[in-house]
């Protein structure tokens, strides 16, 4: 008979289990995160996201303005209209930025379009050809608005010249699959000399003061180029964003075979946004020819092809073509027309305004870089 002593008891209750010994064996807890880590590693991926660097070099910029005077941000009212510099910032920045976003979609596809200049020259001499520059007094003492052409022919005409030059370059560069730069190139030699035999060779004025109202006027207090703009930029990012042409627009960048063999009418949508960028750079032409009453086929939109460019690199948008961003060629513009105020108003030399201007451009041009942008990754440790 077995002794019931030596048996195990069925009832006993199972011991829990004991916790390993420190040791070689033992996983150790995680360390502490280092005092500031958290705000280091912020401080990094915020320094990744596309529109930052373009958002701060625009505050920088404001800053010191805001240290150099004082009154920066002060704005007036005089008979319900609004002055200031911020307000004259805007203002003068509205035809770049509507260059700016026309270029946009160029460059979004893998293209260039460096003929926007000569485009505003011809928008600006059709629309003085057709108003005239004939000066009328009125009894002697003023000024008779006097025009060949109703206002709304005018800006029709000439808006429809430029998008005829912008379809031009689209179809050298969609249909017959011409380099972008060399197609552009074309227009930006023969253009000037369009203007100027649609002008004589001449600065035409214009005496017509409705006409005045596109690069001159108020609306609501503002300037009535910022509202131009602002229509520009809504119709633009309603087309690209809540329908699927910015995506078609972004494939044809990436891989235009591709896209093409997915069903994408590349050829015709490249068309259609160098027709666009023409547009643009037709409206841009208007609001310059209203702002200083006249056309000038040789100065009109002088090297404003570089601003634009530069305004769009600044916003991110890559030129080699894919993702675009209309929001950063905006801001890139406003960089641009502060940075020119700023270097106006702390009264460099004229010879020298140029090279300080390179100068902030190569520095904003490193910071964006894809190189400069990788160092500001966070490295995650995998999971323990």
């Amino acid at each position: 008979m077995v002794d019931p002593q030596v048996l195990p008891s069925a009832t006993a209750s199972p011991q829990p289990p004991t916790e390993p010994a420190s040791g070689a064996g033992a996983s150790a807890p995680p360390p502490p995160p280092a005092p500031g880590a958290s705000a280091l590693a912020f401080a990094r991926r915020l320094a990744t996201r596309d529109m930052f660097w373009p958002v701060a070099i625009l505050a920088l910029l404001l800053l010191y303005n805001l240290i150099t005077n004082p009154h920066f941000f002060a704005v007036s009212v005089r008979d319900g209209h609004l002055y200031g510099s911020l307000i004259d910032i805007l203002n003068r920045a509205s035809p770049l930025m509507i260059i700016a976003m026309g270029l946009t979609l160029v460059i979004a596809t893998h293209g260039i379009d460096i003929s926007v200049g000569a485009v505003v020259a011809i928008s600006g001499a059709v629309a003085a050809a057709l108003i005239g520059g004939e000066l009328v007094m009125s009894g002697g003492t003023g000024m008779e608005d006097v025009t060949s052409s109703p206002l709304p022919v005018v800006i029709a005409v000439a808006l429809g010249s430029a998008l005829v030059c912008g379809m031009w370059n689209g179809t050298l560069v969609g249909l017959l699959g011409m380099q972008p730069i060399v197609a552009t190139l074309i227009l930006l030699g023969s253009g000037r000399g369009v203007a100027q035999l649609i002008t004589d060779g001449q600065i035409i004025t214009i005496y017509y003061s409705p006409y005045y109202v596109l690069g001159n006027g108020f609306l609501l207090g503002l300037p009535v180029p910022l509202f131009i703009a602002a229509a520009v930029a809504a119709v633009l990012m309603l087309l690209t964003r809540k329908t699927a042409l910015g995506l078609f627009i972004e494939a044809i960048g990436i891989n235009p075979v591709a896209s093409r063999l997915a069903g994408i009418r590349a050829r015709g949508i490249t068309l259609a946004c160098y027709a666009v960028c023409g547009l643009c750079a037709g409206i841009a032409g208007l609001i310059e020819s209203s702002y200083i009453k006249s056309a000038d086929g040789n100065n009109a939109g002088l090297l404003i092809e570089l601003d634009a460019i530069l305004a769009v690199v600044f916003g991110g948008t890559s030129l080699a073509g894919g993702r675009f961003s209309l929001r950063g060629s905006i801001l890139g513009a406003l960089i641009l027309q502060t940075l020119t105020h700023t270097i106006y108003s702390i009264g460099v030399p004229p010879q020298i305004t140029l090279f300080v201007k390179g100068v902030v451009v190569l520095a904003v041009s490193i910071l964006q870089s894809e190189r400069i942008r990788s160092l500001f990754h966070v490295v995650r440790r995998p999971a323990q």
